[in-house]
């Protein structure tokens, strides 16, 4: 077993001005600010350029994944306000079955002003669509540091529906700002498709239409992954050494053909962000654990990959995959 090192969060710490923090994006998702580091040296240009800066035969892979409108609000009869923040779904556990249900599930959800709420059924009335739709939720217990969230809805209209309708998108908290209507467009990546994340990948906000077929037309292949960010990317450290720091878990997904494009060489390869670049590092030990174990392994839990082999290759690593 490798040595569990002691990382100390104090190397990771800086002090960010409230006054250069971008609070809502520019006009142009393109016209940010990009800084580059080559052959030694840091300069910086804008992101409208990065169609020239990605050399033709690049692998760059993107993360699809689709924020929702996670965040709901409740009011209690004593006029105490309750803020539900589904986090994933836990019954059914599948994310595009728990947004197709037409009646209930049940989410693991972090909940503002809980302590206000000791017990019964929160309810509020929406009109979603014409239906004067009733949305109840009760606790149903607790896991890890998320609290069981069970929702029953009075019309068959989906779950999904229901979040998109009355849910309120979850911008990051040190934007200090309420969400508002431009979020709803801006705080999603321009190829997001699937549903799931509590907070956008940021780093392919800047991608416009042009910019995506101009690296086409480079012959820049791109592939896409999903992972649904989950709410540790809002979550503080507290401890001293970031080793002990307990992450949500995440939801990734990977298309075997995309997997065969990563155990080829040769070409480079970008990962989108540090979203993308998790995904792609957890496939990796992923396969590693179904080696190891002699069977698919489909969970790797926080900093497993210290108990694992480092010497197994790529390419040997991915022939645990297939269609």
């Amino acid at each position: 077993m490798k040595e569990d090192p002691f990382i100390p969060i104090e190397d990771y710490a800086y002090k960010l001005p409230g006054e250069r923090i971008a609070r809502y994006p520019l006009a142009d998702r393109d016209a940010s600010k990009l800084l580059i580091y080559q052959h030694g040296k840091i300069r910086d240009t804008i992101f409208s350029e990065i169609d020239h800066l990605i050399p033709p035969g690049t692998r760059l892979f993107i993360n699809n994944t689709r924020v929702i409108h996670a965040r709901l609000q409740f009011e209690k009869e004593t006029g105490a306000k309750i803020e539900i923040f589904c986090l994933s779904p836990h019954s059914p556990p599948e994310y595009q079955i728990s947004f197709s249900q037409n009646r209930s599930c049940t989410w693991k959800c972090l909940v503002g002003n809980l302590k206000k709420w000791k017990s019964g059924k929160l309810a509020a009335i929406h009109n979603i669509g014409g239906k004067m739709v009733e949305l109840s939720a009760m606790r149903a217990g607790t896991e890890g540091n998320s609290v069981l969230i069970e929702f029953e809805w009075s019309e068959k209209i989906s779950f999904g529906e229901i979040l998109d309708h009355i849910g309120r998108i979850p911008i990051p908290p040190y934007l200090e700002r309420d969400s508002e209507e431009i979020d709803n467009e801006r705080y999603q990546t321009i190829y997001s498709a699937l549903n799931g994340s509590v907070a956008a990948p940021t780093a392919g906000l800047h991608f416009t239409p042009g910019i995506m077929e101009n690296l086409r037309l480079n012959k820049v292949d791109m592939h896409e992954v999903t992972l649904h960010v989950g709410a540790g990317t809002f979550q503080p450290v507290k401890s001293g050494n970031a080793m002990q720091h307990e992450m949500h878990s995440e939801f990734f997904s990977v298309d075997v053909k995309t997997i065969q494009n990563l155990s080829g060489s040769g070409e480079l390869v970008i990962a989108t962000g540090t979203t993308t670049l998790r995904t792609l590092e957890s496939l990796y030990w992923l396969a590693v654990k179904s080696v190891r174990n002699g069977r698919p392994a489909m969970e790797l839990k926080q900093w497993e990959d210290k108990t694992l082999p480092d010497n197994i290759p790529v390419a040997e690593a991915y022939t645990q995959f297939s269609e």
